[in-house]
């Protein structure tokens, strides 16, 4: 079905930071596969731990124990301060979890009739139906009801709904990434995590595309010292391998009874031994601190590459996790990227936004911002 537009390429191998086509010819990464392949491409670890659990055993379902379920759940809860896990397969299935564990606690807890859940204007939680109505994005309606909208970074939005009984929850991204790689205001997570606090409501934070140390902390939530009710996962913790988590604390984290939510697939063994070992490299080679230490590297040479660009209205993000909004559109920079060797996308019409891998050189970083200047300054100049 035609539901993508792919560039015209196809890769057949990769190591690290780089991708090989079939022609042979070697492309620089700074996509990531869309935030998923933090450790590179074909990381040894991640391949060993693959190969090794395939020929063991790949899946039983969920009507028996898989230990290794347990043991990345307790992995996942020592790094986030949540207590317990349900797997999945995708960022849109974790984010559908944790709408369900939302509207079962305003339910089963509140008494609430029809609980509903604040989100933001830009937000992109997945393209299940669900996911997608949280979204609140047009072309398969009717949408699922049960969700309201304020701007994105206003507090005091939020605070105007504390007068709606029927609120239940706030669903967040601590960085938007489909809607620009837009940032909120400094504190507004402490400032949302209080208002619910007041409200007896649950944060819920979709860190699909923030978590796994792309923003320079295991978790963007942690750059505000809070904790969110539950947290969503995906993308970065399988590197490659299909996986989503649900992550979820105190009241939330009892709500799930047996027949009330499942997954075929979720949690089986092989997605499960391929996040551990994510999770041993991110821990080992201290991926966090080298993805906000390339984050700023990178940063600021673009900043004084591009500050006095004509079209460039501004450069923002966190660690590894990089926008650089223009005045225009700019969706042929894909293509334009690929001419040059490098793979680069544009989010939301206008924002060129940059995933590398958190394994990155300083000179391949150098490299993609030497690159994107480039580009940049061709694009934006009078013709």
């Amino acid at each position: 079905m035609s539901c993508y537009r792919p560039l015209p390429v196809a890769f057949e191998s990769g190591a690290g930071a780089w991708l090989r086509a079939e022609d042979g010819r070697r492309y620089l990464d700074a996509v990531g596969g869309l935030a998923v392949c933090g450790l590179g491409h074909s990381h040894p670890r991640v391949t060993a731990a693959l190969v090794e659990q395939a020929g063991r055993l790949l899946h039983t379902s969920n009507l028996y124990r898989i230990p290794l379920q347990h043991r990345l759940a307790a992995r996942l809860a020592g790094l986030s301060g949540m207590e317990r896990a349900f797997f999945c397969n995708s960022g849109a299935e974790a984010n559908e979890a944790a709408i369900k564990l939302a509207r079962l606690y305003g339910i089963s807890v509140k008494g609430m009739a029809e609980p509903r859940i604040v989100v933001a204007e830009g937000a992109f939680h997945g393209r299940t139906l669900g996911a997608w109505s949280a979204s609140l994005r047009p072309g398969f309606g009717p949408l699922i009801p049960g969700f309201l909208q304020v701007p994105y970074g206003d507090s005091a939005a939020l605070e105007r709904l504390q007068a709606r009984a029927e609120v239940v929850a706030v669903l967040l991204e601590p960085l938007q990434g489909e809607g620009g790689v837009r940032m909120p205001p400094p504190g507004y997570l402490r400032e949302v995590r209080r208002i619910c606090d007041r409200q007896g409501w649950l944060l819920l934070l979709d860190e699909v595309q923030t978590g796994m140390c792309r923003t320079g902390r295991w978790f963007a939530y942690q750059h505000e010292e809070i904790l969110p009710d539950v947290l969503a996962l995906a993308k970065g913790l399988g590197n490659g391998m299909p996986i989503g988590a649900c992550l979820a604390r105190g009241a939330a984290a009892k709500l799930f009874a047996p027949g009330s939510h499942g997954s075929t697939f979720g949690g089986n063994p092989l997605a499960m031994r391929v996040a551990l070992a994510v999770l041993d490299v991110l821990e080992e080679e201290r991926l966090a601190a080298r993805a906000a230490a390339l984050g700023k590297r990178l940063s600021a040479r673009l900043r004084d590459g591009l500050g006095d660009c004509p079209g460039v209205r501004e450069i923002r993000g966190m660690g590894l996790m990089i926008g650089i909004e223009l005045d225009r559109e700019c969706r042929d920079l894909s293509a334009r990227a690929l001419q040059e060797g490098m793979l680069l996308n544009v989010a939301a019409g206008r924002v060129v936004r940059l995933l590398p891998p958190l394994i990155l050189t300083d000179e391949e970083a150098d490299r993609i911002a030497d690159c994107v200047i480039r580009l940049l300054r061709s694009f934006c100049s009078p013709s």
